[in-house]
C-alpha cells in the first residue's frame, strides 16, 4: 500500500508512488505546530538604499560587475570554473607585478588575507616586527600575538611614514624573521614608500609583509622589484568588486618558510599548501579544498579585466590626479589635510582634519542623510580627528569629487559649530 505524491524530476514533473510508512510520516511531521513564526522582515522584499560610497570602502560596482555577479551558478571545480580561477591567478599577477607561481585568491576579505599571511608563516616563538602607524598595524599585532609569536613593533603618529633608517635600527635591534609594514594606511591616509624595504629585510635575515588592501591599483607597487614576499589585498576598493576574494601572493623565499616549518598551520581553511592545491598552482592538478565564493570569484574576474584592459599605469595616474583635485578643493573650503608632506597622501583614501567645534559624526550624518554619500570619520588612532573621503576605482571621478565638495560644504554651513 501506498499513496501517489508528485516530485519534481530534470524532465519535469512525475507522479511516484510512496511506501505507506513514510506517507504517515509526513502527515505526522506537518501536523506539528510551528514554534518558531516566519519573521515578519523577511517576508518583506529587500531594500537596500541607492547610495555613493566614498568612505574607506567598499566601492560602488559598476555595472559590468554587478552583472557578471548576477550570472547563474556554475560548479566550482567545472573546467569553466577552473578556466576563470587560472584568468583571477594571471590578473594577480599583474596587479602585483609579479611571476610568483603561489598567488591565488583567498576566500574572504581582505582580514582573511592578513590572517593567512601571518598564520603561514610565523609559528610559536618566531619573532616578528609590525610597524604601527595606523589600525592595520595594530590589527596585525594581535593576529601575530594570538599566534603565540613574539611581537616587537615600531611605532610613528598617525599620519607619519617610515624611513628606511627607522626600520634597520629596528630590524637590528629585534632580528625579526618577518617584518609587517601597511603600504596604503587607509585609517590615516598614508601611502608608505616601499623602496629598497625588500633588499633591507633580506639583508638582516628577514621576510617583508606588505598590506595593500587600500593602495593597490590607486598608487604603483611592484612585488618582485621591490623584493616584498607576502602581498596581500581585497577586492571591494580599487577593483571595485564585492568583498570577499582577497588577492595573496608568495615569493619562494616566504614559502621556504612556509615548507620548512616545525608544525602545520593552525587552519585548514587557510593553509596557502592546501590551497595552492585548489588553485592549481605550480601547474598542479585542481584538488577539492572547499567550495569558493563563485559569483564573488566572477566579480573579481571582471575588476582584474578592467584594470588589464585600462593599464596599471593609467589608474596610477587617473587615481593621483582625481586625488589632488579632491585636495585642491578641499582647502578651498578652509579645511586641513590630515597628512602634511603632499607625497606622503595616499591617493585612494584622503584624510582631512576635523574642523574644531565641529562634531564629526553629526556632519557624516547629515551627508548621508541630505545626499545619499557615505563619507567616514577616523579609525582606531584616528577615530575623532579626521574625515575619510574614498575616491578609489569605478567611485574615482571628478564628477563625484564635485559632488562630495558641495555636500561637505554644505554641512558645514548647516551643522551646529560649538561656540565655546
Amino acid at each position: 500500500m501506498g499513496s501517489s505524491f508528485p516530485v519534481l524530476q530534470a524532465a519535469g514533473w512525475a507522479r511516484v508512488q510512496l511506501p505507506l510508512l513514510l506517507t504517515r510520516f509526513c502527515r505526522t511531521m506537518s501536523s506539528q505546530k510551528h514554534l518558531i513564526p516566519p519573521p515578519a522582515a523577511l517576508l518583506k522584499p529587500l531594500s537596500v538604499p541607492d547610495r555613493l560610497l566614498l568612505g574607506p570602502g567598499p566601492s560602488n560596482c559598476p555595472p559590468r560587475i554587478l552583472s557578471a555577479g548576477g550570472r547563474q551558478l556554475i560548479g566550482h571545480v567545472h573546467k569553466e570554473m577552473i578556466q576563470i580561477m587560472d584568468e583571477i591567478k594571471l590578473g594577480i599577477q599583474y596587479a602585483f607585478q609579479t611571476q610568483n607561481p603561489l598567488t591565488l585568491a583567498v576566500s574572504g576579505t581582505g582580514h582573511c588575507a592578513m590572517e593567512a599571511a601571518f598564520l603561514n608563516v610565523v609559528e610559536h616563538g618566531d619573532k616578528v616586527l609590525i610597524a604601527v602607524n595606523g589600525i592595520w598595524g595594530e590589527r596585525a599585532t594581535n593576529i601575530a600575538k594570538r599566534l603565540g609569536a613574539d611581537v616587537y613593533q615600531l611605532v610613528k603618529d598617525p599620519g607619519e611614514y617610515f624611513t628606511l633608517e627607522e626600520i634597520e635600527r629596528s630590524l637590528v635591534q629585534h632580528t625579526p624573521i618577518l617584518f609587517f609594514i601597511t603600504h596604503g594606511e587607509s585609517s590615516t591616509g598614508v601611502v608608505q614608500p616601499l623602496d629598497g624595504l625588500g633588499e633591507l629585510c633580506h639583508r638582516h635575515d628577514c621576510l617583508l609583509l606588505v598590506d595593500a588592501v587600500a593602495s593597490l591599483g590607486g598608487t604603483p607597487i611592484f612585488m618582485d622589484q621591490q623584493g616584498i614576499d607576502i602581498l596581500y589585498s581585497g577586492s571591494q576598493k580599487v577593483l571595485s568588486a564585492p568583498p570577499g576574494a582577497s588577492p595573496i601572493s608568495f615569493s619562494m623565499r616566504a614559502r621556504k618558510k612556509i615548507y620548512n616549518r616545525k608544525t602545520k598551520p593552525t587552519s585548514f581553511y587557510l593553509d596557502v599548501e592546501e590551497l595552492s592545491k585548489y588553485w592549481g598552482c605550480d601547474d598542479n592538478l585542481i584538488r577539492y579544498h572547499h567550495t569558493g565564493p563563485i559569483n564573488t570569484f566572477f566579480g573579481l574576474r571582471e575588476g582584474l579585466a578592467i584594470l588589464a584592459e585600462q593599464g596599471l599605469e593609467n589608474f596610477w595616474k587617473h587615481h593621483k590626479e582625481t586625488s589632488l583635485y579632491l585636495c585642491e578643493g578641499l582647502q578651498k573650503l578652509g579645511l586641513q589635510l590630515f597628512v602634511k608632506e603632499p607625497e606622503a597622501r595616499l591617493p585612494t583614501i584622503t584624510t582631512i582634519s576635523v574642523p574644531k567645534g565641529y562634531d564629526w559624526k553629526e556632519i557624516t550624518e547629515y551627508i548621508m542623510k541630505n545626499h545619499g554619500i557615505e563619507v567616514s570619520g577616523g579609525l582606531g588612532p584616528s577615530t575623532g580627528k579626521v574625515f575619510r573621503i574614498g575616491l578609489m576605482g569605478y567611485n574615482c571621478t571628478k564628477f563625484n569629487v564635485d559632488r562630495v565638495l558641495h555636500a561637505l560644504k554644505d554641512a558645514l554651513q548647516h551643522c551646529l559649530k560649538n561656540k565655546l
